[in-house]
């Protein structure tokens, strides 16, 4: 159900006009069904607010939400004497959650996808223009944008990592992720949550060096490349940024 939030109209209704308004509804008149979710965008909008904040954006909410209004709609019984939002209430909530439990996968914002769209466009126009493929520097400039933006689009558009999928091999028998997280002592949560600590005391630039050099196991050299700077820069900035995550850890 595809609803403009922004032109959709918020009417007030009694009880005895909603009633009448869900019979038609029932009985296949598809003004009064349209009439109904316009006048409760208002009370789909206000159970969207408690499930912000979780990765989603809060018009794909809205129109999930709106479902549930529909469902609420069509099995409404009128014969009971109870308001149509304390029913429907519950009706949409329950829709949220089931979208929420069944839609498992990690997201990325749209606004993340889309910029990470216009730097694949970008790279594409650029490796045309200047015959080879662009460096990050080149993009971020063409874009207006920092280095680091530009690798965050990049790396929030690729697919995430099976916890299968096999990291290594120890003599024939593939280590998966799956087998390194189990391998880990339990005892180590405390020194986890202080370098976790450490890390986000740093700036935006270091975080993501961080990031590409020890989650993504990149070479010193593919990380210079893709913030536009020189090996040597990124091998100092590594000594200096490890140096103030041991600090920290040691205070």
């Amino acid at each position: 159900m595809d609803v403009d939030l922004k032109h959709a109209s918020h009417n007030y209704l009694d009880d005895q006009e909603v009633k009448r308004l869900i019979a038609m509804s029932q009985a296949g008149d598809t003004v009064a069904r349209e009439t109904l979710v316009h006048c409760n965008i208002r009370l789909v909008w206000s159970v969207v607010q408690r499930f912000l904040g979780r990765g989603y954006e809060p018009e794909d909410l809205f129109q999930i939400g709106c479902i549930g209004l529909l469902k609420s709609v069509d099995k409404f019984d009128l014969s009971y004497d109870v308001k149509f939002s304390t029913y429907a209430v519950p009706m949409i909530i329950g829709e949220i959650q089931r979208f929420l439990r069944d839609d498992g996968t990690v997201k990325v914002s749209r606004s993340l996808k889309e910029l990470a769209n216009k730097v694949r466009k970008t790279k594409d126009e650029l490796s045309k223009r200047i015959g080879r493929l662009p460096t990050i520097k080149e993009v971020a400039e063409e874009l207006g944008l920092t280095p680091e933006e530009v690798v965050f689009a990049q790396e929030a558009n690729k697919p995430p990592t099976s916890i299968h999928e096999t990291v290594f091999e120890n003599e024939g028998d593939p280590i998966t992720l799956m087998d390194q997280i189990a391998d880990e002592s339990q005892d180590r949560w405390f020194d986890k949550l202080a370098l976790n600590e450490a890390i986000s005391a740093l700036s935006e630039r270091e975080r993501l060096i961080v990031y590409l050099r020890y989650y993504r196991d990149q070479t010193q050299s593919e990380v210079a490349g893709r913030l536009g700077i020189s090996q040597v820069q990124v091998s100092r900035l590594e000594k200096k940024i490890l140096q103030s995550i041991k600090d920290q850890i040691a205070q």
